[in-house]
């Protein structure tokens, strides 16, 4: 029986198939459509042409256009690889000819599955971490929006009242925006006065009000010059101020979904005890690896996965250079490093672990990964045995 490897180049649309084996031969290269009943027909074609024997699919993406493929290889128990996509494409370079196409990506990809023994499984995950990774996904666009948002808006008001632009933090002061959406001249403020704009700030149960009103009438006294700018800029700005409180909103209930549904999660008690981790980051956490650990050999193959197992740079003279791998998972490199940054302020071992590598002489960067990579032995232990969290010196030991 023939041992066959297929590689997928896939698209949105149509994905490309070439099979080789165990010689590189290629065997089969075809189009097919991202569709349910022609891709079943391509898993049936590659079968019968091994012959009963081993079959091993690689694709060059783990979601996204793959994904109606990646749950068919899944339904049917096939072995399936990832291979990153800048993997294949500076692995391509090695091949013969300049062009790039389709089926030589597919060929690429087949042949590097053939050989390299360092790809890892797809992480399918179950269906409360692919939830997970949806929604903290789309949180994160959420979150981006509004950034861009709040610098459109604070461009915008600086370029004709610059005193109110700098009275109010708009990424925190919901009072700030409030404000904006009714008033963004220094003479509407101005005509409105102190004492009513308290009342209606209150009436909009804004926190600090009277703070806030007093802020916002000094800058409006600092400036009596009408800029050429304020006729089309302060309806921008109120536009721009009603859309950040919109997607703070949205923001707002994707946290309380995403805290839900990762509750309901079996490891959200084990990922809750460890100190840094919260709904969100235990959400973010779990979503990248796919909330399951079997698909990582051991701690340090998911240390290097999420970039924080130091690659060696040596050549010549030059002996223990190290760097940071050039592919990884950011998505599970910020939960890892977020919570190693939230700990400092709960833990007391990490803040012990951190002073000693600060007092070493590595940078904040330096000392706040390394202290990840330390909890991070810790947290596998954790949800490999399903214990939670006890602070160095309990010796109690507790199940989840």
């Amino acid at each position: 029986m023939l041992q066959l490897w297929a590689g997928i180049d896939a698209g949105k649309t149509h994905h490309h198939c070439v099979v080789i084996d165990e010689e590189g031969a290629r065997l089969f290269s075809q189009r097919v459509a991202n569709d349910e009943a022609d891709l079943l027909d391509l898993m049936g074609s590659i079968a019968a042409l091994g012959g009963g024997g081993e079959v091993v699919w690689a694709v060059d993406l783990n979601h996204g256009g793959a994904a109606l493929l990646i749950a068919l290889l899944a339904a049917h128990d096939q072995q399936l690889l990832y291979i990153p996509g800048r993997t294949v494409h500076h692995a391509s370079r090695t091949y013969r000819g300049d062009g790039k196409t389709d089926a030589k990506d597919a060929a690429v990809i087949a042949d590097q599955a053939r050989m390299r023994r360092d790809l890892q499984p797809v992480r399918t995950g179950d269906d409360i971490s692919v939830d997970l990774r949806i929604l903290t996904a789309r949180r994160t666009d959420k979150a981006c929006d509004r950034t861009r948002a709040i610098n459109r808006l604070r461009a915008q008001l600086l370029e004709y009242f610059p005193a109110l632009e700098q009275a109010f933090d708009y990424s925190r002061s919901k009072a700030g925006l409030l404000l904006l959406t009714r008033y963004q001249t220094p003479d509407a403020l101005r005509r409105l006065g102190q004492k009513r704009l308290h009342t209606w700030l209150r009436s909009q149960r804004t926190r600090s009000s009277a703070d806030v009103a007093e802020r916002a009438m000094t800058a409006a006294k600092s400036q009596y010059t009408t800029v050429a700018a304020q006729r089309i800029g302060a309806p921008m700005v109120a536009e721009l101020a009603q859309e950040v409180l919109d997607i703070q909103n949205q923001l707002d209930a994707l946290d309380t979904l995403i805290a839900e549904r990762f509750r309901e999660h079996h490891q959200a008690e084990v990922m809750l005890s460890m100190p840094g981790f919260g709904p969100l980051l235990g959400a973010e956490f779990l979503g990248a690896i796919g909330g399951d650990l079997s698909v990582f050999d051991s701690v340090d193959r998911l240390a290097g996965v999420a970039g924080l197992a130091l690659a060696p740079k040596d050549s010549g003279r030059i002996r223990g250079n190290h760097h940071r791998p050039r592919r990884y998972d950011r998505r599970l490199l910020r939960a890892c490093y977020m919570a190693a940054m939230s700990s400092l302020r709960s833990s007391t071992a990490s803040r012990t672990y951190y002073d000693r590598k600060r007092a070493e002489g590595k940078t904040h960067v330096q000392s706040v990964l390394s202290l990840a990579r330390r909890r991070l032995n810790v947290l596998w232990a954790m949800l490999r045995d399903g214990t939670v969290y006890k602070p160095p010196g309990d010796l109690v030991p507790s199940s989840a």
